[in-house]
């Protein structure tokens, strides 16, 4: 559905260098921290800024041939885009039916119902999880197969997080045919909703994983400085000096469990992972 190969791109102070895929059927999210990349990924996947080297290709076709009708077929949310403030509902509504072939205004409308989002208020009235959840409404109302979703939770209360997070679910289950690549903050919106993560960090993806296979497989080893010492050390990713002796980093917490019972074997989350591959060193 979405495959990036290489792609660079070059300012002063940050460069980009980013290889990605996001499969048919999947949902598949890009994390990391402020300034990793992200936001200057989904702008190449979308065209608006340029590349310095690298392909992109969506829907099996490179990004540079897309043209106006292409681009139906993708439904976009950007932290730093949306409407604008004095229009209200009725006033975009026949410009999304005119912008849009397969836009579908009554499926817009029941969800706009459904969330309680006022017809005739202006935008800049809205609170920030309204404006949230009608920037979504507008991604998924004119059946897009591919959703390019740039922090569409950020900074909203978890009722509204629920309400996209359900959007987006039942999104897909209407045809498995679709795709998504979101990013996030919240690493708890990517671990109910993502099947595989990639990490950027400084322009880099340094990990990529299955959801599931990072939430089963992964965790943090407590050891003390005896401990480590003795510890095999050839299936640890990051290692991180403590008061208490070290955090180690691992994605294959069973070998550690099973041949070291003796040692604290705590859960990798997603923000432990995140932190871990960014603040921890390698062997």
């Amino acid at each position: 559905m979405l495959k990036i190969e290489n792609v660079t791109k070059n300012y002063e102070n940050f460069s980009l260098n980013c290889t990605l895929e996001v499969k048919k059927g999947q949902i598949t999210g890009l994390i990391g921290q402020n300034g990793a990349g992200k936001s200057t990924t989904f702008k190449a996947i979308l065209g608006l800024i340029s590349m310095d080297g690298g392909t992109i290709r969506l829907l099996g076709k490179d990004i540079k041939d897309f043209s106006a009708a292409d681009r139906e077929d993708i439904g976009v949310v950007l932290s730093d885009s949306g409407f604008s403030g004095y229009l209200t509902i009725n006033d975009i509504l026949p410009v999304l039916k005119n912008l849009y072939k397969d836009f579908d205004a009554s499926f817009f409308m029941k969800q706009v119902q459904k969330f309680q989002l006022p017809l005739t208020k202006k935008i800049k009235e809205f609170s920030t999880g309204m404006k949230a959840k009608l920037k979504v409404l507008v991604a998924i109302s004119h059946n897009a197969k591919v959703l390019i979703l740039d922090e569409p939770t950020s900074g909203l209360d978890v009722i509204a997080r629920d309400d996209i997070l359900e959007m987006l679910r039942e999104f897909m289950e209407k045809d498995e045919e679709r795709a998504i690549l979101i990013s996030s903050h919240i690493s708890s919106d990517l671990e109910t909703l993502c099947d595989d993560l990639y990490m950027i960090h400084e322009g880099s993806v340094i990990l990529h994983e299955d959801t599931d296979v990072l939430l089963s497989d992964y965790a943090l080893l407590k050891v003390n400085d005896e401990q480590f010492h003795k510890l095999d050390k050839q299936y640890l990713l990051r290692i991180k000096k403590e008061t208490y002796g070290y955090s180690c980093l691992t994605n294959q917490k069973q070998y550690y469990m099973e041949n070291y019972p003796d040692i604290a074997v705590d859960k990798g989350t997603i923000d432990e992972v995140i932190m871990m591959m960014i603040r921890g060193g390698k062997l």
